[in-house]
């Protein structure tokens, strides 16, 4: 490429210098070096793609689907079925834990191209700009209460507080009981700190997605139960993108999950985390 442009320069050079002895009209040396130029720009488009790393956004704590494990790993569903998808697709990616919030403020701002967080498709985000990949995990929300505790229902609720993870599915499933069952709602940034707040009775129940409250139970030695009979619909999880721009990354997602789904690679990741 340097010698192209080198030699579109030197011609340029000869042109100017016999424009100046003859007056002859410079018009054909530019038309000659054109196609150097723009075969320069199209290769450097090329490269800027090939080259190109997607920044995606994630939870912090959201077990089995992103957490740290005790080597200090990140890891879970989602990050191994991104790198699944990322190998299948061929191209390279940044995962940055940033939170629930700031995930999807970072993808709104154009700070992030996507995230995968275990974010539920529903018709309400998708109103509100958000543009989700095919499903790859259905997920529903219930509630849980400390280990001891009495209550067997949402009758139990009545006159207290519960938790939920802000902007979430768990938080709009309690807010549209929260008037019927006549009790009030409680709002933390992260699942971590939300089920500590059951444990230590500062509040009497949470609403979380049902896999995650199983996985930090049977794993984590969570002092906690799922209540028998609070679950709602179930809804699957999606790849997420804000902007348009992002169009090439939503569809590579697609295209990528359906192979790994195809070849078994996805059903390995499911078994390595749920025992599915």
């Amino acid at each position: 490429m340097k010698r192209k442009v080198l030699a579109g320069i030197i011609s340029i050079t000869m042109v100017l210098g016999l424009t100046g002895c003859t007056g002859a009209a410079p018009a054909p040396a530019a038309d000659a070096a054109a196609p150097a130029a723009e075969a320069k720009t199209e290769e450097a488009a090329d490269a800027s793609d090939s080259d190109k790393t997607w920044i995606i956004a994630t939870d912090t704590a959201f077990k089995p689907f992103e957490y740290t494990d005790a080597n200090g790993d990140f890891v879970g569903i989602d990050v191994d079925i991104l790198a699944a998808v990322a190998e299948d697709q061929g191209f390279k990616y940044d995962l940055q834990s940033l939170g629930w919030d700031a995930s999807i403020a970072a993808c709104q701002a154009g700070q992030a191209d996507g995230m995968i967080a275990g974010a539920s498709i529903t018709e309400e985000r998708k109103e509100s700009g958000w543009m989700f990949s095919e499903g790859y995990y259905d997920a529903n929300q219930c509630m849980a209460v400390e280990a001891s505790s009495d209550i067997t229902g949402f009758d139990g609720l009545k006159g207290k507080s519960v938790a939920v993870k802000t902007g979430t599915m768990s938080a709009e499933y309690a807010e549209s009981l929260a008037g019927e069952y006549d009790f009030t709602v409680t709002y933390f940034e992260d699942s971590p700190t939300m089920y500590q707040a059951v444990t230590g009775g500062q509040v009497a129940a949470c609403f979380d997605d049902t896999p995650i409250m199983a996985a930090n139970i049977k794993d984590g030695g969570l002092s906690m139960k799922l209540v028998d009979g609070t679950g709602n619909d179930p809804a699957a999880y999606g790849f997420a993108i804000f902007k348009d721009s992002s169009k090439e990354l939503l569809d590579m997602f697609n295209a990528g999950l359906k192979n790994i789904k195809e070849n078994g690679k996805y059903d390995e990741i499911l078994a390595k985390y749920l025992g599915e």
